[in-house]
């Protein structure tokens, strides 16, 4: 077995390095280059070309927006809370990132056949594409979606700014309506496969047996409720710039401002990430291509219908917002968990 380190060989160490290599490059790739697509997919749908200039058709777009923001001039608010001021995009960021631990991108990983990691050990299964198999893995996510919204309210209060506080005040309310829809939307899958294990999960939905299907109102929810959760368009009421500039993060400038969009769209990804493996079978599809092609193909399926969801309707009213949450998402999803118990009897 080689060199061994706690009990485990070294082999263990080196495959999980090299999957959260993997798992953080492919999710800040995806994050660069979602704001690029957003710009064309909107600017195509609103008859417009978006970014031309910087590189072919604007491919280099990402690149040149990360140099100016590294570049800008850091402004810090003289009547600002310091220390939280530049805490709050660190809190809203790290748990953008490190929700997709627990994410499922595929059976196994193979190169030329050989599966990388091996199974090491009998009670170890390190196989399986994924960083860490939690039981409660949907647990974790949810735990996390909450943590980051202290980084957004902590960014309206620590700013010294009324904008900035309104934007924090309703991120906060927006969070805990839509956070208990969004969770009791996907009680039903629990009920139906018995396990809080994403790889469970997923492995109930083998042969297009998936959740979406047979729960399209719990899809339905949670994918809408998980768009307001996270203040994308329609629901993006902590930021309105026609009525508080730009929110909770007014104040901010330079690279602290755009680590505020980089957890929006690190936090779009994890969206629709969970989606997929919660109710499109994950990395399952057709044997012609692997699994975890299947996997991302589905995950950039949504985040378009993202972008096309913000192209498409316009902002809420805030009175809107709380009463879609409380007066019908609430209600429906308590629906569909009776409806389900009754069903699965």
């Amino acid at each position: 077995m080689g060199f061994e380190l706690f009990g485990l060989p070294m082999i263990y160490y080196i495959a999980m390095i090299v999957k959260v290599l993997v798992v953080f490059v492919f999710v800040l790739l995806t994050v660069a280059y979602a704001t690029y697509a957003e710009r064309k997919i909107i600017g195509h749908m609103q008859v417009r070309l978006g970014p031309m200039r910087t590189g072919w058709h604007g491919l280099l777009q990402p690149i040149a927006d990360g140099i100016k923001l590294f570049f800008k001039e850091e402004i810090v608010p003289s009547q600002s809370d310091k220390f939280a001021f530049l805490l709050a995009p660190i809190i809203a960021l790290i748990p953008a990132f490190i929700g997709f631990a627990v994410i499922p991108f595929g059976d196994t990983i193979e190169v030329m056949g050989y599966k990388i990691p091996l199974q090491i050990a009998a009670f170890y299964d390190t196989a399986a594409g994924k960083v860490v198999d939690l039981n409660v893995g949907v647990l974790y996510i949810l735990a996390l979606a909450s943590v980051g919204v202290y980084g957004i309210v902590l960014a309206g209060w620590a700013s010294n700014s009324k904008y900035s506080l309104l934007g924090g005040l309703r991120s906060s309310a927006q969070m805990i309506s839509y956070e208990l829809a969004a969770g009791l939307a996907i009680i039903s899958v629990f009920m139906m496969s018995e396990s809080l294990s994403l790889q469970k999960i997923v492995a109930d939905q083998a042969g297009f047996g998936w959740y979406a299907f047979k729960q399209p109102l719990a899809f339905i929810l949670f994918f809408i409720c998980s768009i307001a959760e996270i203040n994308r368009t329609p629901f993006d009421l902590p930021e309105a710039e026609t009525e508080l500039v730009s929110g909770f993060c007014t104040e901010y400038s330079s690279m602290k401002y755009a680590m505020f969009f980089m957890a929006e769209y690190a936090n779009m990804v994890t969206v629709c990430a969970v989606t997929t493996t919660l109710f499109l079978g994950g990395w399952h599809g057709p044997g012609f291509l692997p699994g975890w092609v299947w996997f991302i193909a589905k995950v950039y399926f949504l985040i378009f219908v993202c972008m096309w969801i913000r192209a498409t309707y316009p902002r809420y009213r805030y009175d809107q917002l709380m009463r879609l949450g409380w007066k019908v998402f609430l209600p429906l999803t308590l629906l569909n968990i009776v409806v389900t118990g009754l069903i699965a009897r």
